[in-house]
């Protein structure tokens, strides 16, 4: 057995013996090739991955310039399109190549102009009943040479022609529309026609078509701002609500109202003329223009969008709770002024308008707005409605009831109570200690040293009840001064009361600023 176990191993070691090289060198045994083989392995590997990543890189690379052929064809074969479309085209110079090796940019459209005064037309619904008084408020506002309009009458009037007015036109006839309103007047056909109208007369760069009455009075230049923020190539019916929760209820909560007056675009009052027509003639039972208008908008599909400083004033009474606590928003219109009280005493409705239009040229996007702070020295609350009135209460109320419009005035439905408006209100006070004193303001200048506005306030003489509080009595005081910087931008902001500050309370005077509030300002003692 031994002998046999060594045989194997000898004649193995002569085979090794026998193959060795004829100069001497041994040729590996099969434990080297073992070792040398993973590195053999680790180099094929390699060799591998690279081939595949470069192959990678070149399939990417011709990729790419394929697509850039693909643009380059299309770029072009749209440009020779648009040469045999537009024959009149000035092509490039020779010497210049028709695409460039940079990045193709898109034109973008250009950026929207501003409207301007200029391009608004007023249609204005009169009678010739009440032309020769009512004529007196448009003269209050209208701007004949910045301005363009038409005044609407159903019959015609003497002196039709007078400066300071717009051009005077007669509606047209009516009497084929069906009218079976029984409360109602058939003239509201006639009026809910006057945009149709205004629009055939074909005036030229029109943006929007302005409805209103003849005992409207529009603050312009905030029309203008209000109209700025829609554009006017678009479908837009702007205007807003009544202020009586029962009117809205029998007409409409998506209406605008046209004594408030109301904008329509002119892409929308061109869709608006070539159907209004057929339109009318389908509601013959509705009551007035406004509502005829809503009809045929819903019509179209466009809705009401909303701007709070159109004003309808379907109140009675004395205006003053609303005025002084007017809403963040622009003063756009007021009106019903023959129905109301002249919103200054002790003068008629056109001479208190005129007053109204000096610190509306000083400062337009601030009228009317209002402020509330405090004298902590003398625990006052103090409100003021810039250009119109300061209200000076004895004690503290906060903001959140100032600013909600007291109850001066009266529902246009006279049975009805508070509860019938549109929005909240609150009672005036039993109080006597807290019954306001109220400071009308009398004159207003700008003060070119300073660039601010000076407007001065004196106190409204009427008997205040007794009162047996022990603090100081704004009685005291004859008049309030009121120091303002004008801010043509506040409504590019967002909406936020600007803060007034005490400056100096006097014996019989006190001295007021208003302005931007500041960082971290509030309306608080």
């Amino acid at each position: 057995m031994k002998v046999s176990q060594k045989d194997p191993e000898k004649l193995i070691w002569e085979q090794m013996q026998q193959m060795r090289s004829p100069s001497g060198t041994p040729i590996p045994v099969p434990g080297q090739q073992s070792r040398a083989l993973p590195k053999l392995m680790v180099w094929l590997i390699l060799f591998v991955s690279a081939t595949y990543v470069i192959y990678t890189l070149k399939l990417v690379t011709s990729s790419r310039a394929a697509c850039d052929d693909d643009l380059f064809t299309e770029s072009f074969q749209s440009h020779r399109h648009y040469l045999r479309t537009n024959p009149n085209t000035t092509t490039q110079s020779s010497s210049e190549p028709l695409i460039s090796n940079q990045t193709v940019h898109v034109k973008t459209p250009e950026t929207r102009r501003r409207t301007e005064l200029n391009d608004i037309v007023f249609g204005i619904a009169a009678s010739a009943k009440l032309w020769d008084q009512r004529k007196n408020y448009i003269k209050l506002w209208w701007k004949p040479n910045n301005m363009r309009g038409i005044v609407w009458l159903d019959n015609p009037v003497k002196k039709a022609t007078e400066i300071g007015l717009p051009p005077v036109k007669i509606s047209g006839d009516t009497s084929r529309f069906a009218y079976k309103n029984r409360q109602g007047h058939r003239s509201a056909i006639r009026i809910s026609r006057i945009v149709s109208e205004t629009l055939k007369l074909g005036m030229k760069d029109v943006k929007w078509f302005v409805m209103g009455d003849d005992d409207t009075v529009f603050v312009t230049d905030n029309l203008v701002r209000v109209l700025n923020k829609y554009d006017h190539n678009q479908y837009y019916y702007i205007g807003s609500l009544s202020e009586s929760h029962l009117q809205n209820i029998y007409f409409s909560y998506g209406m605008a109202y046209g004594g408030g007056g109301f904008a329509i675009s002119y892409p929308l009052a061109k869709a608006l003329q070539q159907m209004q027509d057929k339109c009318i003639q389908r509601y013959p039972g509705l009551y007035g223009s406004d509502d005829r208008m809503q009809a045929c908008m819903a019509e179209l599909g466009v809705p009401l969008t909303k701007e709070l400083g159109f004003h309808q004033y379907d109140v009675y009474g004395n205006l003053f709770g609303l005025l002084a606590a007017h809403p963040v928003t622009p003063l756009v219109s007021l009106h019903h002024l023959d129905v109301v009280e002249p919103i200054f005493p002790n003068v008629t409705r056109v001479q208190a308008l005129q007053r109204l239009t000096i610190p509306m040229k000083l400062d337009s996007a601030g009228l009317m707005q209002q402020s509330i702070c405090y004298d902590s020295t003398r625990t006052w609350t103090i409100s003021v409605s810039w250009g119109f009135a300061v209200q000076i209460l004895r004690g503290v109320l906060s903001p959140r009831e100032i600013e909600m419009p007291s109850r001066t005035f009266l529902n246009w439905y006279r049975r009805a109570d508070y509860t019938a408006y549109a929005f909240n209100t609150r009672p005036v006070s039993r109080n006597p200690c807290q019954k306001p004193f109220v400071f009308y303001m009398r004159s207003a200048r700008m003060d070119a040293l300073t660039n601010q506005t000076v407007s001065e306030y004196a106190r409204h003489r009427v008997p205040h009840p007794a009162c047996k509080w022990k603090m100081a009595n704004p009685a005291e005081l004859d008049r309030v001064v009121v120091y303002k910087k004008p801010d043509p931008d506040l409504w590019e902001r967002s909406p936020r009361r600007n803060c007034c500050r005490v400056l100096e309370s006097k014996r019989n005077s006190m001295v007021v600023n208003v302005g931007v509030c500041r960082e971290g300002e509030i309306s608080g003692i």
